[in-house]
Protein backbone atom coordinates (compact mmCIF):
# COMPACT_ATOMS: atom_id res chain seq x y z
CA UNK A 1 0.00 0.00 0.00
CA UNK A 2 2.69 2.41 0.75
CA UNK A 3 6.38 2.24 0.72
CA UNK A 4 9.14 2.29 3.39
CA UNK A 5 10.26 5.98 1.98
CA UNK A 6 6.51 7.42 2.58
CA UNK A 7 6.22 5.78 6.13
CA UNK A 8 9.32 7.66 6.77
CA UNK A 9 7.74 11.21 5.17
CA UNK A 10 5.29 9.99 7.78
CA UNK A 11 6.86 9.29 10.18
CA UNK A 12 8.71 12.36 9.92
CA UNK A 13 5.95 14.82 9.74
CA UNK A 14 4.45 13.26 12.98
CA UNK A 15 7.79 14.48 14.95
CA UNK A 16 7.91 17.78 13.03
CA UNK A 17 4.15 18.06 14.26
CA UNK A 18 4.82 16.97 17.80
CA UNK A 19 7.54 19.06 18.10
CA UNK A 20 5.18 21.65 18.68
CA UNK A 21 2.37 20.30 20.82
CA UNK A 22 2.02 18.40 24.02
CA UNK A 23 -0.65 16.35 21.95
CA UNK A 24 0.27 12.98 19.99
CA UNK A 25 -0.86 11.90 16.62
CA UNK A 26 -1.20 8.63 15.31
CA UNK A 27 -1.89 7.55 12.30
CA UNK A 28 -3.77 4.21 10.85
CA UNK A 29 -3.74 2.96 7.71
CA UNK A 30 -6.17 0.15 5.99
CA UNK A 31 -6.73 -1.88 3.10
CA UNK A 32 -10.07 -2.65 4.51
CA UNK A 33 -12.65 -2.43 7.10
CA UNK A 34 -15.05 -4.87 5.98
CA UNK A 35 -15.09 -8.71 5.63
CA UNK A 36 -17.61 -9.64 3.84
CA UNK A 37 -16.38 -13.00 2.58
CA UNK A 38 -19.60 -14.86 3.85
CA UNK A 39 -21.49 -12.75 0.99
CA UNK A 40 -19.56 -14.20 -2.22
CA UNK A 41 -19.62 -17.96 -0.49
CA UNK A 42 -23.15 -17.81 -0.14
CA UNK A 43 -23.91 -16.43 -4.02
CA UNK A 44 -21.44 -18.86 -5.52
CA UNK A 45 -23.25 -21.46 -3.62
CA UNK A 46 -26.87 -20.82 -4.83
CA UNK A 47 -25.51 -19.91 -8.68
CA UNK A 48 -23.90 -23.47 -8.25
CA UNK A 49 -26.84 -25.29 -6.57
CA UNK A 50 -29.75 -23.49 -10.08
CA UNK A 51 -27.20 -24.41 -12.37
CA UNK A 52 -28.52 -28.40 -12.14
CA UNK A 53 -31.53 -27.42 -12.72
CA UNK A 54 -31.05 -24.85 -16.20
CA UNK A 55 -28.54 -27.69 -17.59
CA UNK A 56 -31.44 -30.38 -16.87
CA UNK A 57 -33.91 -28.49 -18.82
CA UNK A 58 -31.71 -27.47 -21.53
CA UNK A 59 -29.09 -29.57 -22.13
CA UNK A 60 -28.72 -34.22 -22.58
CA UNK A 61 -25.31 -33.29 -20.09
CA UNK A 62 -24.66 -36.87 -17.82
CA UNK A 63 -25.05 -36.35 -14.10
CA UNK A 64 -21.13 -36.48 -13.99
CA UNK A 65 -21.06 -33.83 -16.26
CA UNK A 66 -23.51 -31.69 -14.84
CA UNK A 67 -21.83 -32.46 -11.39
CA UNK A 68 -18.42 -31.27 -12.53
CA UNK A 69 -19.68 -28.28 -13.93
CA UNK A 70 -21.45 -27.72 -10.71
CA UNK A 71 -18.12 -27.35 -8.46
CA UNK A 72 -16.22 -25.77 -11.44
CA UNK A 73 -19.55 -22.98 -11.19
CA UNK A 74 -19.17 -22.89 -7.46
CA UNK A 75 -14.91 -22.59 -7.51
CA UNK A 76 -14.57 -19.79 -10.04
CA UNK A 77 -17.39 -17.89 -8.81
CA UNK A 78 -16.00 -17.60 -5.02
CA UNK A 79 -12.69 -16.77 -6.59
CA UNK A 80 -13.70 -14.05 -8.23
CA UNK A 81 -16.28 -12.73 -6.00
CA UNK A 82 -13.61 -12.59 -2.80
CA UNK A 83 -11.25 -10.88 -4.54
CA UNK A 84 -10.62 -7.65 -2.49
CA UNK A 85 -12.35 -4.84 -4.55
CA UNK A 86 -15.44 -7.01 -5.57
CA UNK A 87 -15.87 -8.56 -2.24
CA UNK A 88 -16.19 -4.79 -0.93
CA UNK A 89 -18.38 -3.84 -3.67
CA UNK A 90 -21.43 -6.23 -2.77
CA UNK A 91 -21.34 -4.66 0.58
CA UNK A 92 -24.13 -1.85 0.64
CA UNK A 93 -21.93 1.79 1.53
CA UNK A 94 -23.64 2.46 4.43
CA UNK A 95 -22.89 -0.81 5.85
CA UNK A 96 -19.08 -0.37 4.78
CA UNK A 97 -19.16 3.21 6.68
CA UNK A 98 -20.50 1.76 9.74
CA UNK A 99 -17.84 -1.18 9.49
CA UNK A 100 -14.80 1.36 8.80
CA UNK A 101 -16.30 3.70 11.79
CA UNK A 102 -15.72 0.87 14.03
CA UNK A 103 -12.52 -0.06 12.94
CA UNK A 104 -11.64 3.70 13.12
CA UNK A 105 -12.89 3.33 17.01
CA UNK A 106 -10.89 0.05 18.11
CA UNK A 107 -7.98 1.81 16.63
CA UNK A 108 -8.34 4.93 18.39
CA UNK A 109 -8.01 2.41 21.33
CA UNK A 110 -6.09 -0.29 20.52
CA UNK A 111 -2.81 2.18 20.25
CA UNK A 112 -3.55 3.78 23.85
CA UNK A 113 -4.59 7.63 22.57
CA UNK A 114 -6.43 7.35 26.13
CA UNK A 115 -3.45 6.78 28.31
CA UNK A 116 -1.94 10.98 27.96
CA UNK A 117 -3.16 12.42 31.03
CA UNK A 118 -4.64 16.09 29.32
CA UNK A 119 -6.51 13.07 27.18
CA UNK A 120 -5.50 15.46 23.41
CA UNK A 121 -4.67 13.00 21.56
CA UNK A 122 -5.78 12.16 17.70
CA UNK A 123 -5.97 9.23 15.27
CA UNK A 124 -5.94 9.93 11.80
CA UNK A 125 -7.40 6.91 10.20
CA UNK A 126 -8.11 5.83 6.45
CA UNK A 127 -10.05 2.93 5.15
CA UNK A 128 -9.08 2.57 1.25
CA UNK A 129 -11.67 -0.07 0.43
CA UNK A 130 -14.17 1.94 2.27
CA UNK A 131 -13.14 5.28 0.63
CA UNK A 132 -13.53 6.40 4.60
CA UNK A 133 -11.35 9.03 6.13
CA UNK A 134 -11.78 10.59 9.93
CA UNK A 135 -10.05 12.05 12.70
CA UNK A 136 -11.08 10.93 16.34
CA UNK A 137 -9.68 13.18 18.71
CA UNK A 138 -9.80 12.03 22.90
CA UNK A 139 -11.95 13.72 25.11
CA UNK A 140 -9.61 16.53 26.34
CA UNK A 141 -8.90 18.54 22.90
CA UNK A 142 -12.19 17.17 21.67
CA UNK A 143 -13.99 19.87 24.55
CA UNK A 144 -11.62 22.66 22.80
CA UNK A 145 -11.97 21.59 18.95
CA UNK A 146 -15.18 22.12 16.94
CA UNK A 147 -15.21 18.71 14.75
CA UNK A 148 -15.43 21.14 12.20
CA UNK A 149 -12.28 22.47 12.67
CA UNK A 150 -10.51 18.81 11.97
CA UNK A 151 -12.43 19.09 7.96
CA UNK A 152 -9.32 21.03 6.68
CA UNK A 153 -7.19 18.36 7.54
CA UNK A 154 -9.61 15.41 6.12
CA UNK A 155 -10.06 18.09 2.90
CA UNK A 156 -6.31 17.52 2.41
CA UNK A 157 -6.15 14.06 3.25
CA UNK A 158 -9.02 13.12 0.96
CA UNK A 159 -8.32 15.16 -1.88
CA UNK A 160 -4.65 13.73 -2.02
CA UNK A 161 -5.85 10.14 -1.66
CA UNK A 162 -8.41 10.81 -4.53
CA UNK A 163 -5.06 11.37 -7.02
CA UNK A 164 -3.20 8.15 -4.96
CA UNK A 165 -0.58 10.41 -3.12
CA UNK A 166 -1.26 8.75 0.27
CA UNK A 167 2.02 9.87 2.17
CA UNK A 168 1.22 13.11 0.76
CA UNK A 169 -2.38 13.51 1.83
CA UNK A 170 -1.50 12.08 5.61
CA UNK A 171 1.75 14.37 5.86
CA UNK A 172 -0.91 17.33 4.78
CA UNK A 173 -3.24 16.11 7.17
CA UNK A 174 -0.38 15.71 9.89
CA UNK A 175 0.58 19.45 9.51
CA UNK A 176 -2.84 20.90 9.44
CA UNK A 177 -3.72 18.51 13.11
CA UNK A 178 -0.71 19.73 14.76
CA UNK A 179 -1.25 23.48 13.98
CA UNK A 180 -4.59 23.15 15.57
CA UNK A 181 -3.15 20.88 18.61
CA UNK A 182 -0.23 23.20 19.13
CA UNK A 183 -3.03 25.68 19.72
CA UNK A 184 -4.42 24.44 22.07
CA UNK A 185 -2.02 22.07 24.06
CA UNK A 186 1.33 24.26 23.03
CA UNK A 187 4.74 21.97 23.91
CA UNK A 188 5.95 22.19 27.36
CA UNK A 189 9.37 21.43 28.81
CA UNK A 190 7.83 18.49 30.68
CA UNK A 191 5.99 17.06 27.80
CA UNK A 192 7.07 13.16 26.97
CA UNK A 193 6.41 11.54 23.24
CA UNK A 194 5.26 8.51 24.87
CA UNK A 195 3.60 7.12 21.43
CA UNK A 196 5.63 5.91 18.74
CA UNK A 197 5.59 8.20 15.45
CA UNK A 198 4.67 5.92 12.68
CA UNK A 199 1.95 4.71 10.56
CA UNK A 200 0.38 1.65 11.35
CA UNK A 201 -1.04 -0.44 8.49
CA UNK A 202 -3.64 -3.00 8.48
Amino acid sequence: MISHEDRERIASAIRAAEAKTSGEIICVLARTSSDATGLPILIAAVLALALPWALIAFTEFTVIRILLLQILTFIVVAVILCLPMLRTKLVPHRTRRRAAHRAAMEQFRIHGITRKKERNGILIFVSLAERYARIIADEGIAAKVRSSDWQEAIDALVAHMSKGRIAEGYVAAIESCGAVLSAHYPREAASQDRLPNKIYLV
